[in-house]
C-alpha cells in the first residue's frame, strides 16, 4: 500500500510559477510510474503529465508542454511537478497518482491516488 501526499499548491498571479511535490509513504515509489492529474470545478479530472519508474521517459498534455514539467527523486519518495508561465485555466486540484503498470494518460490506469492540493491562478 502506497500513501501519497500532495502539498506546495497555493495562489499565483499569472504569469507566475509554482512547484506542488508529491511525497509517498509506505512503500519506496521507486518501482511505481507517476502522474499527475488535475480537477478543475465541474469538470472531469484531465491528465497532465506522466514520468517512468526510473525517470528516464515523461511526457506532458499538449497544454502542458514547455509550461508543465513532472520530475522524480526516488532517493526522496517524492515527485514535483514545476509549473511555469501559469494561467488562470491551470487553476485546479491537483493530484498525484502511482501505477504499477506504464504511466498512461487515463485514471483509470493508477492504483493509488493523493488527496489533491489546490492551485489558483488569479488574472
Amino acid at each position: 500500500q502506497v500513501q501519497l501526499v500532495e502539498s506546495g499548491g497555493g495562489l499565483v498571479q499569472a504569469g507566475g510559477s509554482l512547484r506542488v511535490s508529491c511525497t509517498a509513504s509506505g512503500r519506496t515509489l521507486s518501482t511505481y510510474s507517476m502522474a499527475w492529474f488535475r480537477q478543475a470545478p465541474g469538470k472531469e479530472r484531465e491528465f497532465v503529465a506522466a514520468i517512468s519508474w526510473s525517470g528516464s521517459i515523461a511526457y506532458s498534455e499538449d497544454s502542458a508542454k514547455g509550461r508543465l514539467t513532472i520530475s522524480r527523486d526516488n532517493a526522496k519518495n517524492t515527485v514535483y511537478l514545476q509549473m511555469n508561465s501559469l494561467k488562470p485555466e491551470d487553476t485546479a486540484v491537483y493530484y498525484c497518482a502511482a501505477s504499477t503498470r506504464w504511466a498512461s494518460r487515463q485514471t483509470t490506469g493508477y492504483d493509488y491516488w493523493g488527496q489533491g492540493t489546490q492551485v489558483t491562478v488569479s488574472s
